[in-house]
């Protein structure tokens, strides 16, 4: 049957990034590597996430379950893989980049209300799949990129997942000479038999080409290297060229993918493909700069990062990147102590927390752990340890300020105790009459003034800046003059709601604490001053 190409005269370009036979190949930092090498040659280059659950979006997750939520500039709580997009491109993503199930069958739930589908029976097809390949194709038709590379979450199989790959299915036929599919599958090693097995990657394909998706490019994760003669065998079998079986093996740091990927010639591959010629040389000058003084550090320090989910550490991800990025910038290895808040008591805060160089109080929701928090802060305060609260980090800080400075034994967040004698930490006035939860917090980014002359604005370097929020409980400012006469002050402000955004304590090494998320705006190409400014304090102690 002839194909039909359809579609706007700009005919921005469809990369869909599926997996198989596992989770957790890395689907994400493929999608980002690959992006990162267009945008490299010259090419606009975004990247979306397609999730198979049915919740709205990550905003009532528990981090055990799905690792951090990760909010974008126009205040969509999304999925973790959209920090990685962000890092690897240094442009921010929105909305339109993460799109769940849930939102699908809301949106055509909600069209069917209206009665836009007026006399007709609502399916799956056409009508969810059309609603995907209306919100695959949103970035490209309205904000004019090049390319859009779409990775669809889960694995082929996955009964979520089908109406995503029959939605690709069709715009691949729709679209024939702008979409290609590049599918991600494992290649194990079975110690056993001395060898790498291809058949889970065969399995894979047959699984997607059932769906009638055949693969133009296989990126396959290894543990050893590929020879020429496996490479030949998953082509033959898969129904690809062998140029397209591209070798993924483990690295040492994700920011390497991109270098290896590049090796592979996977941008060269998907340009041909595409039928596409680089606008510019490739250039990751700047990308392998970083790399080397990644892997070539001058010094280190130890940072214990203090939170009550360190069992999983993806749910503190951007904080950790954020790290490496201040780190590398000023040539220091980040070496991050993850420390449990509820395992810190008095009698014991001493023991594992004295050898530190830094302490980071990690952002967070509900009680569990807060005493251990405020015992953490105290400490840092009391013995000049530098000191970086986040969020809730901030409202703790402030809570043990009060308690142990102000003399209000019984300061608290009306979130842990409603009744307090102590309010220092109160819901937003805004929030008093939300009753839903999700999506309904201060989200997104806001403006923030900074007193010159603060550690804030000497690392930022200026007065107004914007960051990204995501709390419903705020600063008390009728506390605010008891605080700044004992030490406390408040140095960064909303110039419009007077909401307090930093505090710092005086005559201490470095003692700042926010209360927006520094660290979803930190990027390899531009660490976040904050958290230079950390690192710094932490390098000089």
């Amino acid at each position: 049957m002839q194909k039909k190409a359809t579609g706007s005269t700009k005919r921005t370009k469809y990369i869909f990034v599926t997996g198989g036979v596992t989770s957790s190949l890395g689907k994400g930092i493929i999608s980002a590597s690959l992006a990162k090498l267009l945008q490299s040659r010259g090419f606009t280059v975004t990247i979306q996430k397609l999730d198979p659950y049915i919740n709205i979006d990550p905003g009532t997750l528990n981090p055990y379950e799905h690792g951090e939520c990760f909010v974008t500039e126009d205040g969509a709580e999304t999925d973790l893989d959209l920090g990685h997009y962000e890092r690897f491109l240094n442009i921010p993503t929105s909305q339109a980049n993460n799109i769940t199930t849930g939102r699908i069958y809301q949106s055509v739930i909600e069209k069917e209300r209206r009665g836009e589908y007026l006399g007709k029976t609502v399916q799956i097809i056409p009508h969810i799949t059309d609603e995907i390949k209306r919100c695959i194709q949103i970035l490209g038709n309205l904000h004019n990129f090049d390319v859009v590379i779409t990775e669809i979450g889960g694995t082929v199989g996955d009964i979520e997942s089908l109406p995503y790959i029959e939605a690709v299915r069709q715009l691949m036929w729709e679209f024939e000479d702008d979409c290609i599919n590049v599918h991600l599958t494992l290649v194990p090693y079975l110690s056993a038999a001395g060898e790498l097995k291809t058949k889970p990657t065969q399995h894979s394909v047959k699984m997607l080409l059932e769906n009638g998706v055949q693969p133009d490019i296989l990126v396959c994760r290894t543990e050893h290297e590929l020879g020429t003669a496996l490479r030949n065998k998953i082509a033959k079998f898969c129904n690809v060229s062998s140029d397209a079986v591209i070798q993924s093996i483990d690295a040492d740091t994700i920011y390497e993918v991109p270098l290896l990927m590049q090796k592979e010639k996977l941008d060269e591959v998907v340009l041909r493909k595409l039928n596409l010629k680089s606008k510019t040389k490739l250039d990751l000058k700047k990308w392998e700069q970083f790399l080397f003084k990644l892997k070539n550090p001058k010094k280190e320090v130890h940072v214990g990062l203090v939170g009550k989910y360190v069992e999983l550490k993806d749910a503190y991800k951007s904080i950790a990147e954020a790290f490496i990025h201040a780190g590398t910038g000023i040539d220091c290895k980040v070496i991050v102590h993850w420390i449990h808040s509820e395992e810190i008591f008095a009698k014991n805060v001493a023991s594992k927390l004295n050898n530190l160089d830094g302490i980071l109080v990690a952002p967070g929701f509900g009680s569990r752990g807060i005493d251990g928090k405020i015992e953490a802060i105290k400490f840092a305060r009391e013995k000049q340890i530098p000191f970086f609260g986040i969020c809730l980090g901030m409202q703790i800080a402030t809570i043990e300020f009060a308690r142990n400075v102000l003399g209000f034994k019984d300061a608290h967040s009306t979130e842990m105790k409603a009744y307090t004698k102590h309010p220092v930490i109160c819901l937003m006035e805004e929030q008093k009459s939300i009753v839903n939860k999700g999506g309904t917090m201060r989200l997104g980014s806001y403006p923030c003034a900074l007193k010159k002359g603060s550690k804030a604005y000497k690392a930022y370097g200026k007065v107004n800046v914007e960051e990204r929020h995501r709390h419903r409980f705020e600063f008390n400012n009728e506390y605010k003059d008891a605080f700044e006469k004992a030490g406390m002050k408040c140095v960064g402000t909303n110039p419009k709601s007077g909401l307090v955004e930093i505090i710092e304590l005086e005559n201490h090494p470095f003692f700042v604490a926010s209360q927006f998320h520094p660290e979803y705006k930190s990027t390899v190409m531009n660490p976040h001053p904050l958290f230079v400014g950390f690192l710094k304090a932490c390098a000089q102690g």
